[in-house]
């Protein structure tokens, strides 16, 4: 897996819902693409900003046009949530990559029995025919590295290996962002996501 290389443009979609850490990991990367003096520009959508609602943000390096990723546009999907790929997947460029986690946050409105939620396998068997899945259950890698709270700092290291930015510069971003007492666990999970899509 090669790094992306510095001059070339990187159009990236984090989606998931709220509570689950999509700002802070859009935060890491944009604050790490400014120390490794890549332009970078940012935009957040939210459904429902408070936890459960839909969240997307788009980044994109190397970009002085606009902050909006355009549909078809996207290099990579980074997505915390399953169902949420699916919702936002016409952003992403044909033969794309998706890097997802597995463990679906199931919303009001299936525990409700209002609607049903699709299985898992099956999402994953539909965007393999079209784009490179790389899928893991990042709830429980963050699990293993110390809290699950860290779910969204192991899909920050899964994603590492494709951003046109050094890893040490990620993980001083890391250091910064998160709380002091939770540091170890953060590049903990970073580490082990990073491997997690490496090894695939």
């Amino acid at each position: 897996m090669s790094q992306v290389e510095n001059n070339r443009k990187f159009d990236l979609l984090i989606t998931g819902v709220g509570g689950q850490g999509a700002i802070l990991a859009s935060d890491i990367i944009g604050k790490s693409a400014v120390a490794a003096g890549l332009p970078i520009r940012a935009a957040e959508t939210h459904g429902m900003a408070q936890r459960g609602g839909s969240v997307v943000n788009h980044i994109r390096i190397g970009e002085d046009l606009g902050s909006m990723i355009p549909k078809k546009g996207a290099d990579l999907m980074l997505a915390l949530e399953p169902m949420e790929t699916v919702r936002y997947v016409e952003f992403l460029k044909d033969g794309g990559v998706i890097i997802v986690n597995t463990q679906p946050v199931i919303p009001v409105t299936v525990t409700s029995g209002l609607a049903k939620y699709p299985d898992v396998s099956e999402i994953l068997d539909v965007l393999s025919e079209k784009y490179i899945v790389k899928a893991f259950n990042a709830d429980e890698l963050a699990f293993e590295a110390g809290s699950k709270l860290a779910m969204n700092v192991a899909m920050v290291g899964a994603l590492s290996g494709y951003l046109p930015i050094p890893k040490e510069t990620l993980l001083e971003s890391i250091k910064a962002l998160v709380p002091q007492k939770t540091i170890e666990v953060n590049i903990r999970a970073f580490e082990m996501g990073r491997r997690k899509v490496e090894e695939s």
